[in-house]
């Protein structure tokens, strides 16, 4: 019997490993936290269960990425309850959009940006129908073997078949061409409106974003939007479940500190507890900084040219609120993201998603708990950080009343209502993560061939938001199910 050791329970570790632990594998996941998810965890303060980072779940529909989860895992215990609208956005000139699930999606566009918007529509969905079908296929991508050339031509060209009405040029074009092609001569608060979104889905906006990708990021509001009782770590809890239940092993507190490769295969995982964990095969769960730094010298190839610190996507300024509930009507949408102006990020746009009035599990009674977000540069945090800790702890501050402001613009009284404030920058992330400087949300999607190839060596697989099809619980899972489908084939289980 194989033994593999997944370092890291977020989505995508725990997805491979619940498929290989029921293929028969002895594995062992290791996690540096007290619970799972990460990047997607929740976590318990005085009374309120906050979401890390990721708030907003998707995929969760009869042949999407968290059935087919379920197919190969099992059944995951958790409740899910439909979020329509997935999500309200606030722009500059005082337009709110609803990001409606069903029909009323298109007649939402139509009205709040005009006729000629319904173009870029139809062929956002259109061009996400197609690239979604071809995703849930789980194909090689990026192929890194003769084997999985083979099984990407072979999906490729099934999918050809199932989708011949999408086979038209300019579909093929949009793989090289960003999504920006489809905005011209559109209204500009549309183009504005896209380009937050795409910021929060894509890492990038629509100057940059690969056309077919962007495509697809935009269509998590209608790919099954849901809210999940306990919050969205209940979704890496359950995963977790999974993997014991199928008998693998899940051991918190357990932080990686070193790999080494046995000189005849195969590696052992130091942790900070002074235990050491031997693998015939190791899947990491952290971005490519964290392998490297884990690996010291033995560095692969595909590792070897990173920059010291990541120069390509974002850190997040994260405010954590406790909320008088009263604030906020039953209907009140759940997730809202506010575009204050350009240039987005840094507080001029931020996403913010409060715990829905029937979770009493999320706050105390009468409370709602939120986490908000806005993208921000990582170096110049750092720099501060290390430099001039006063100057970061104003410049924290700072950053704390300018999103504070801006959520009081669109909710009036927000403020007073506030309770509890909690604010973290990417330096608090990457404590609370261990992700290298608090590198959040994988590579901007500029062009189908950013994301690192999963396979990192022989026995090396690397899993997360730095492998294609990227971030979202929805994407990472997807990406472990990938992953654990090579190592079976590899295997020939």
């Amino acid at each position: 019997m194989k033994r593999i050791v997944v370092i890291g329970a977020g989505i995508g570790g725990l997805t491979a490993a619940a498929v290989l632990a029921r293929a028969g594998l002895d594995v062992t996941v290791l996690e540096a936290h007290v619970y799972p998810g990460g990047c997607a965890g929740t976590f318990y303060h005085q009374g309120y269960r906050f979401d890390a980072g990721a708030t907003l779940a998707a995929g969760f529909y009869p042949g999407g990425p968290m059935d087919l989860v379920e197919q190969a895992a099992g059944k995951l215990d958790i409740e899910a309850q439909p979020s329509n609208p997935a999500m309200m956005a606030h722009l500059p000139n005082g337009k709110t959009v609803f990001r409606w699930t069903d029909d009323r999606r298109l007649q939402e566009y139509v009205e709040k940006f005009g006729a000629e918007a319904e173009g870029f529509w139809r062929w956002q969905e259109q061009a996400a129908d197609a690239m979604w079908d071809l995703a849930l296929r789980q194909p090689s991508w990026m192929p890194q073997s003769l084997a999985q050339t083979i099984d990407l031509a072979g999906k490729g060209m099934s999918w050809l078949a199932a989708n011949s009405s999408h086979r038209q040029p300019g579909l093929w074009l949009d793989a090289f061409r960003p999504v920006a092609t489809h905005l011209r001569g559109m209204p500009d608060d549309l183009r504005l409106f896209i380009d937050g979104q795409l910021l929060i889905s894509a890492q990038t906006t629509s100057k940059w974003a690969n056309a077919l990708y962007g495509a697809s990021a935009l269509d998590l509001p209608r790919r099954g939007s849901v809210h999940i009782r306990g919050g969205m770590g209940a979704i890496a809890k359950a995963l977790a479940g999974r993997v014991t239940a199928n008998q693998g092993k899940v051991i918190y507190r357990q932080e990686a500190t070193a790999i080494f490769e046995e000189k005849g295969g195969g590696y052992r995982v130091h942790t900070n507890k002074g235990n050491v964990f031997e693998a015939d095969l190791l899947i990491a769960n952290l971005p490519p900084w964290n392998i490297a730094q884990l690996l010291k010298s033995q560095l692969p190839p595909i590792l070897r040219n990173l920059p010291e610190r990541p120069r390509h996507g974002w850190g997040a300024f994260m405010v954590y609120v406790g909320l008088d509930g009263s604030l906020l009507p039953e209907d009140y949408p759940s997730h809202h993201q506010i575009i204050v102006k350009e240039p987005l990020g840094e507080g001029n746009s931020l996403f913010l998603s409060f715990s829905p009035h029937w979770d009493a599990s999320r706050a105390p009674q009468g409370k709602r708990a939120l986490t908000i977000s806005t993208h921000t540069d990582l170096s110049s945090w750092w720099e501060s950080f290390e430099n001039d800790h006063d100057a970061y702890e104003a410049r924290k501050k700072a950053y704390t009343n300018r999103l504070m402001q801006a959520i009081e613009r669109i909710l009036p009284g927000f403020c007073d209502a506030a309770y509890l404030i909690m604010p973290g920058t990417p330096v608090s992330f990457h404590r609370f993560t261990r992700r290298a400087w608090g590198w959040v949300g994988g590579f901007p999607q500029t062009n189908l061939f950013r994301s690192l190839p999963p396979r990192l060596s022989k026995r090396l697989w690397m899993v997360g938001d730095s492998i294609f099809p990227g971030q979202s619980v929805a994407a990472t899972a997807l990406g472990g199910l990938r992953v654990a489908g090579n190592v079976i084939a590899m295997l020939k289980i």
